[in-house]
C-alpha cells in the first residue's frame, strides 16, 4: 500500500500546505490506492521535509519526486499526451507556483493580521497540536522568510508578488476549463494545491481576495475539488 504522509487537513481541505496537496490531488485524479497520513513530525523525512511517500521499500520526499516516481513505477498515463511544449508550459507553471508558496506561507505566518486567524482554526480543528508547537514552528518560518528574502519586504510589497503569480496563472487558464483541454493534467493538480489553499481557507487574505476575482481561478479548483473527492480509493489517518 502505498502511504503519503503530509500535513494536517483544514477547512475541508485534505493538507494545509500546497505541496502535500499537490502530491494528493495527483495520486487521487490517477485513481491510486493509498493510505494518507497526516503529520507534524519532519524528523523521518527525506530532507526533513514534508510530503513524502513511502512504496514498499522506498521513502521518497519532494512532491515533484514523488510524482515522477509514481508516474513511472506505476506506467501513468495522466500526461502521456503532451508534447515537449507542454510539458515545458508544465514546468514553468510550477516554477511560478512555487515562488507563490513564500507569499502564502507569509499570509499565514508572518502577517500579523492574519496569524491569529490561522493560528485559532489549527488549533479547532487539531485540539491535540499545542499551541506551543505552532509558536516555534512560526518563529521557524521567520527566519526562514528572512533569509529567502520574501520576509525583508513590506507585506504590500510581497503580496503584489503573489498576486503577479496568480494572474500569470490565471490569465493562462481563461475559460479552457483545465490547463491543457479537456482532462485534468499534472500541472493541474499543482494548481490546484496551491489555489485551494487560498479559496478554501477561512481567511481574507489579498490572495483570497484576487483569487475570488478571477472566475478561471475559482471554476478550476472547485472542479478539481469536485473530482478528487469522488475519486480514488485512500484511506485517512
Amino acid at each position: 500500500m502505498l502511504t503519503l504522509y503530509s500535513y494536517p487537513d483544514l477547512f475541508g481541505v485534505a493538507d494545509n500546505n500546497p505541496f502535500g496537496l499537490k502530491v494528493f490531488a495527483f495520486m487521487r485524479l490517477c485513481g491510486l490506492p493509498f493510505e494518507h497520513r497526516h503529520v507534524l513530525d519532519t524528523s523521518v523525512a527525506p530532507r526533513g521535509q514534508l510530503p513524502y511517500l513511502r512504496d514498499g521499500d522506498d521513502t521518497i520526499g519532494d512532491s515533484d519526486r514523488i510524482i515522477a516516481h509514481l508516474t513511472r513505477r506505476y506506467d501513468l498515463d495522466i500526461d502521456r499526451a503532451l508534447s515537449p511544449r507542454q510539458l515545458n508550459l508544465d514546468l514553468m507553471v510550477r516554477r511560478t507556483l512555487d515562488d507563490l508558496y513564500w507569499i502564502m506561507s507569509f499570509s499565514r505566518w508572518r502577517d500579523e493580521r492574519f496569524w491569529p486567524s490561522f493560528r485559532d482554526a489549527m488549533l479547532s480543528a487539531h485540539p491535540d497540536i499545542p499551541a506551543s508547537d505552532l509558536e516555534e514552528a512560526r518563529e521557524y518560518n521567520r527566519l526562514r522568510y528572512h533569509y529567502q528574502g520574501i520576509g525583508r519586504y513590506e507585506p504590500e510589497q510581497v503580496y503584489e508578488r503573489g498576486i503577479a503569480d496568480l494572474r500569470v496563472v490565471a490569465d493562462m487558464l481563461g475559460n479552457t476549463g483545465y490547463v491543457f483541454g479537456g482532462d485534468p493534467a499534472t500541472v493541474d493538480a499543482a494548481i490546484y494545491g496551491f489555489v485551494a489553499n487560498i479559496y478554501f481557507y477561512e481567511i481574507d487574505t489579498p490572495l483570497k481576495q484576487y483569487v475570488l476575482s478571477r472566475a478561471a481561478l475559482v471554476h478550476h479548483c472547485e472542479a478539481i475539488h469536485d473530482q478528487i473527492r469522488t475519486t480514488g480509493t485512500d484511506r485517512a489517518g
